[in-house]
């Protein structure tokens, strides 16, 4: 005996709009993105701001444009030497991102010493506590130094070439990285510590495991300072036989009264000093994230 089988009968005419409840909702910008084009925006601003008055006090010859030159002289310095013009290529045989260039070359390879030395030197002190009272007597004293109160002796030592500079951006950039590292160490949470050592391992697993990921924030904040410091040395680096350099350039302008081209030296360290700093941040928040939900 078979059983009837029942068809569902489809409902005919066209598919149903999606109504107010099923349509999708429209995009909106989250808080964090507006917060960011804001801050853009003000600093838009602020700059445009800046360079009017700027514009206004040159217009106004309240000061000779030998002091303050304007800015189309300044516009003037940047193309005359980011090329050959009339035969002569950029300023003093280089061009402007040469001089840049070198710089940025010279603070990579000496405040990267710098950061290591200062890395090793914080560990030490953290872990070690008769390490810290030796060594934290002769950080904090360099610390205090400005660059120039030791240059002197540097070029004694190692003559007028790249050496004295090197060293020079090596012994501004340790001190903070040292204090921050030593600093942060010595403060990892004493818990996590002693169950790291409870589970039997060593003290190199412990510094590796715990105490280094604790401490990290704080050691890239120490980062931050030194590439600052170093970058603050580079004229002070470049004083004695600096050019190629931006400070040297800075420095060889100066002498002849050319301050359009030391306005531009300083807009040039000011801006690679901040795309540096820029990516200094975004290492941080890539290698301790949680910092930015503290």
């Amino acid at each position: 005996m078979t059983t009837p089988t029942t068809t569902e009968k489809q409902p005919s005419g066209p598919p149903l709009s999606p109504g107010p409840a099923t349509a999708r909702p429209a995009r909106r910008r989250s808080p964090e993105r507006t917060a960011r084009l804001r801050r853009a925006g003000l600093r838009l601003v602020a700059l445009v701001v800046l360079l009017a008055l700027w514009q206004l006090v040159t217009a106004l010859r309240l000061w000779s444009p030998l002091l303050v030159p304007p800015p189309s002289a300044v516009w003037d310095a940047l193309v005359t030497t980011s090329g050959t013009h009339d035969g002569v290529r950029g300023y003093q045989g280089h061009t402007l991102v040469e001089h840049l260039g070198i710089s940025l070359r010279r603070i990579a390879i000496g405040a990267g010493a710098g950061v290591l030395a200062g890395l090793v030197a914080g560990i030490l002190m953290g872990t070690l506590p008769w390490v810290r009272v030796v060594f934290e007597p002769a950080v904090a004293f360099l610390r205090t130094l400005p660059p120039l109160a030791y240059f002197s002796l540097l070029i004694i030592w190692f003559g007028i070439d790249e050496a004295p500079k090197l060293w020079l951006l090596a012994i501004a950039a340790m001190p903070p990285v040292a204090v921050a590292t030593a600093s942060a160490v010595a403060s990892a949470p004493a818990s996590l510590v002693e169950a790291a050592r409870a589970i039997g391992a060593r003290r190199s697993q412990v510094v590796a495991s715990v105490v280094l990921p604790s401490a990290l924030p704080e050691i890239l904040v120490g980062v931050r300072l030194a590439f600052g410091i170093a970058y603050s040395s580079v004229v002070a680096a470049e004083t004695v036989n600096g050019l190629p350099g931006i400070g040297g350039m800075i420095r060889d302008a100066q002498r002849y009264n050319q301050s359009d081209v030391v306005v531009l030296g300083l807009f040039a360290i000011g801006v690679s000093g901040l795309l540096i700093d820029a990516l200094l941040r975004g290492a941080e928040n890539r290698l301790a994230p949680w910092r930015r939900l503290s």
